[in-house]
């Protein structure tokens, strides 16, 4: 290959490296991390319900509403993780997850008295680092985890739940996943962004099977695209091992 053909080949691969790079910037802008770009959502609107073969519906974690009729609407939630008492022994944590909401929430808990035994989570999910870490928290101390009928825990929020030291869900809570982005706000060539979250998958899966969570449950969560939610049935949950109860 001639001097100018390489040379033009090489322009090709720089061109195509920038349009896939401004495209992980911008969605990096626009989620606060780095993901694949995607083309929007496909799928039916959360508020539809989901059945066998059809459990994937379009997701904006700040207008979250899943069809969860008639048990309650879990209306507007906080930013960030926020810790209230329930009774003396089950506390409510429930909002987004924001980074340091780990060290935070952890610090927290080491203040109540008497322990908490079990936190009712409720979350559109958020940072997946925090949410390994909290997890790995929870089931250090021993504390449980539970859902309420009519909540919902999505995206992130699952990684939290399944940290617990014992899981329940009642009839009628609503757990999702799919696909995440990884690492800080900065520009990459596509080839490193991918390779983080490649990394940052890895990881994920390590947490679970520390957790007892069947791996195979990843296999909605990197088949649904980040503006979507793939929303498990009854049946997957047990079958991925996400209550114990």
């Amino acid at each position: 290959m001639s001097g100018v053909s390489i040379s033009r080949a090489l322009k090709g691969v720089l061109a195509f490296q920038l349009v896939i790079g401004g495209a992980l910037v911008a969605g990096d802008m626009a989620t606060g991390g780095v993901r694949l770009p995607g083309f929007g959502p496909s799928a039916p609107a959360l508020t539809e319900p989901v059945r066998p073969g059809d459990q994937r519906r379009t997701f904006d974690p700040d207008r979250v509403r899943p069809d969860l009729n008639p048990v309650r609407d879990p209306g507007a939630l906080p930013e960030r993780l926020t810790l209230t008492e329930i009774d003396g022994s089950r506390w409510r944590l429930e909002g987004g997850i924001a980074p340091g909401d780990a060290e935070r929430i952890a610090d927290r808990l080491a203040e109540v008295r008497p322990a908490p035994e079990a936190l009712v989570v409720q979350s559109p999910g958020g940072s997946v680092a925090e949410a390994l870490r909290l997890g790995r928290h929870l089931r250090a101390t021993g504390i449980a985890t539970e859902m309420l009928a009519g909540e919902y825990c999505y995206s992130a929020c699952p990684y939290l739940f399944a940290g617990g030291a014992t899981r329940r869900l009642e009839n009628g809570a609503s757990l999702g996943v799919h696909q995440h982005y990884f690492g800080t706000s900065t520009i990459l060539p596509a080839f490193i962004a991918v390779e983080d979250i490649q990394r940052g998958q890895a990881e994920v899966m390590t947490y679970l099977d520390e957790m007892g969570i069947d791996l195979l449950v990843m296999q909605h969560a990197l088949g649904t695209p980040p503006d979507e939610i793939y929303v498990l049935l009854p049946d997957e949950i047990d079958r991925y091992g996400f209550e114990t109860e």
